[in-house]
């Protein structure tokens, strides 16, 4: 039989929820069955490495993400919008170059922010989808109006990652045909792998999750040990994961006398600026901002608490993996949140606020008990889903179209 050759397009492979969640993917779709060329606006990120070699990988741009604007780096920072924006807006340069003119029968979007890249696609034959990763209404740069919405009806099938998301397109429907065309797909997550990589122990974790203090004025020993509550948080560095308002709420709660540590893992172009916030409410001892971690899920386990302090989300995956190892969680009431912890059963959802983020943390530091019959929902929780179920689902998509 043939392979179906496709066109899957993705701005890079850096540390994101999409990315990985395609990375997951493609390592887990049989290669005997498709012809795959994934196309990279810029050719870095942490899962370069993760794809498999079966895949061919191309690019308009090579090298890092320039995330400042030092006066060294304006010149190639500018050549590459240039550049991208004259392929996008001439598409048949692209394809007849970089693409050799190649034929696809599938042209894939593998994030919402490839729509037009797609939809312009000089090859009218092809059946075009897209994966819808983030609620539209909040986006990093760009709330999407209804009209914006609309267009994503050019593509055959639109995947969406949550029950919030489907409702919001099948409004915007205007028949049955169009309905026709959403559909909700769990993101794949290898739920063995993440608790595999769980037991992975090091000196280093160990040294910075054994932390601890003697307490002042009072009648203990000075070798007594008191443990302190760690909240850890995983996600890229961006405005929409909260990070400020999550060191705002912890410095607030250091200051009312509640003990307790944050580590947040994760890289992107809000670094700085939250490392610097840090600094300046004098949180250097309190919170460790560990970058990106090819693994971070022995720092999930040796945590007490799971933190998601978003302003908006998708359907944040983050926490099927808290889930998985059967965390006790806090989370923002954002898009996905409800579906994922089933309504507050597996984990405590907060109002979406630093007042909202407060009384949650609050209440895991005064009263921890309270998170008991979450860890009893937990223990004999099973998956609406698994990774191969997630992966036959949408190449059936692939398939039928």
């Amino acid at each position: 039989m043939e392979k179906k050759k496709i066109l899957i397009r993705i701005g890079s492979l850096r540390h994101g929820g999409a990315e990985k969640v395609l990375v997951t993917f493609l390592k887990n779709i049989p290669k005997d069955k498709y012809e795959i060329d994934l196309v990279l606006n810029l050719y870095s990120g942490k899962y370069l490495s993760e794809v498999p070699d079966w895949i061919n990988v191309l690019y308009l741009n090579k090298g890092e993400m320039i995330t400042t604007n030092r006066i060294q780096d304006i010149p190639k920072k500018v050549f590459r919008v240039l550049y991208q924006k004259l392929l996008q807006k001439f598409p048949k340069i692209l394809y007849s170059t970089i693409l050799k003119n190649k034929k696809y029968d599938i042209e894939f979007a593998a994030i919402h922010g490839m729509r037009d890249d797609i939809l312009n696609s000089p090859i009218y034959s092809s059946k075009k989808t897209v994966w819808i990763h983030n609620d539209l209404r909040k986006t990093e740069f760009h709330n999407y109006t209804n009209e914006e919405i609309r267009k994503f009806f050019g593509f055959d099938k639109i995947m969406v990652i949550s029950e919030h998301i489907q409702k919001d397109f099948e409004n915007l429907a205007k028949n049955e045909s169009e309905k026709s065309k959403i559909v909700r797909i769990y993101n794949p997550i290898d739920t063995e792998e993440i608790l595999k990589k769980s037991e992975v122990r090091s000196q280093k974790l160990e040294d910075k999750t054994m932390d601890c203090f003697v307490p002042r004025n009072n009648n203990h020993h000075p070798s007594s040990i008191i443990h302190h509550p760690t909240f850890v948080s995983v996600g890229t560095v961006f405005p929409q994961k909260g990070f400020d308002r999550l060191l705002k709420v912890h410095k607030k709660l250091l200051d009312e006398g509640y003990q307790h540590q944050i580590k947040i893992i994760g890289d992107g172009y809000d670094f700085e600026n939250i490392k610097n916030l840090k600094t300046e409410l004098g949180l250097d001892k309190t919170v460790e901002m560990l970058g990106f971690a090819e693994n971070p899920y022995p720092y999930f386990k040796n945590s007490d608490f799971y933190i998601l302090s978003s302003r908006y989300e998708g359907f944040p995956t983050v926490l099927f993996e808290a889930i998985t190892l059967k965390k006790n969680i806090i989370a923002t009431d954002v898009s996905g949140v409800r579906e994922m912890l089933e309504d507050g059963k597996l984990g405590l959802i907060v109002e979406n606020s630093e007042e909202g983020i407060y009384d949650g943390m609050k209440k895991a530091l005064t009263n921890p008990e309270y998170f008991e019959k979450y860890q009893e929902n937990l223990k004999d929780y099973q998956m609406p889903f698994n990774l191969e179920n997630s992966v036959y689902s949408i190449c059936k998509i692939i398939d039928n179209l």
